[in-house]
């Protein structure tokens, strides 16, 4: 992945989560970190005139709130602090991630998450429906994993719909950056109708565990993953009994309904995101690279 990272930073706890989670990645990964503070533009003023004083008072008040990010930061990540102008938090992420070309944007869950979980906020949810690069979601409590943990698995979450070659690549290519274990976790068992016979089940499962690590090893000669198959009466039961690492990421893919390279949370990874106790990374469904490919 080798590249830059931006990271949502809010003076919260929140934007520590991010800033852990964003130094790890880019620990694992050999990526450079941009630390960006957005803030509203003169046109979301529209109760008060524009003042100067009050702009420069902002500026140097995001300013060191940037600064005491920084301090999480290892020495070993190298990293640029920036404030941002913008409509909304979201749009002014977009737009850094654009400028600095960008792979992932990781941001915190919303305040008052239930600890190592996550409950996605504003930012969080406007982002998952504009962003074109995959956005890393760090559940509640990330800042008090030493950063220094890394990735040291990664999970891709495969069901039948379109999308699954996005997310492998997303999956095979953090894998092989961050030096990281490749799982791949069939969701094929719970993605079947409750009316289907449970043998018939096992054997849709077990079938679609072996399509996807075929999938993987004709893509990647070298890659080496297991393959899990999910088992439970639904989506949240499976992740439950699943058992997950401290420097693990879990990854989905947006939903069908989504434009291409725009990122939408379906029903299902909603599902998995309310019950997952590691970070989760969303991929869009069709990317930058799959566009050039097609021309």
């Amino acid at each position: 992945m080798s590249g830059r990272i931006v990271v949502g930073y809010t003076a919260t706890e929140a934007g520590d989560d991010a800033v852990v989670l964003g130094s790890r990645l880019a620990l694992a990964s050999g990526s450079d970190l941009d630390i960006v503070v957005v803030l509203p533009s003169d046109g979301r003023s529209v109760i008060t005139p524009p003042d100067a004083g009050y702009d420069r008072y902002l500026q140097q008040q995001a300013e060191t709130w940037l600064a005491a990010a920084s301090e999480k930061i290892p020495d070993a990540v190298t990293h640029v602090a920036h404030v941002r102008f913008a409509e909304s938090f979201a749009e002014g992420l977009v737009a850094a991630a654009r400028e600095f070309d960008a792979s992932h944007i990781v941001v915190g869950a919303a305040n008052g998450g239930v600890r190592g979980r996550h409950r996605l906020g504003t930012v969080a949810s406007e982002l998952l429906h504009s962003s074109d690069v995959p956005v890393v979601l760090a559940p509640e409590g990330s800042r008090k994993i030493d950063p220094t943990t890394g990735i040291t698995r990664v999970t891709a979450a495969v069901g039948t719909r379109p999308g699954t070659e996005s997310l492998l690549r997303e999956a095979t290519s953090l894998s092989a950056t961050t030096g990281a274990e490749l799982r791949l976790l069939s969701l094929v068992s719970v993605d079947l109708p409750a009316s289907v016979d449970t043998g018939v089940i096992r054997v849709a499962g077990a079938a679609h565990a072996d399509a996807v690590l075929a999938q993987v090893r004709a893509a990647l000669t070298e890659t080496d993953a297991d393959v899990v198959v999910a088992r439970g009466e639904s989506i949240e039961d499976a992740v439950r009994t699943l058992s997950w690492e401290p420097g693990e990421l879990a990854i989905v893919g947006s939903s069908r309904l989504a434009q291409p390279r725009r990122l939408f949370l379906g029903s299902t990874a909603a599902k998995i995101l309310h019950e997952l106790p590691v970070p989760m990374v969303v991929v869009p469904r069709t990317t930058q690279h799959q566009e050039g490919e097609q021309r």
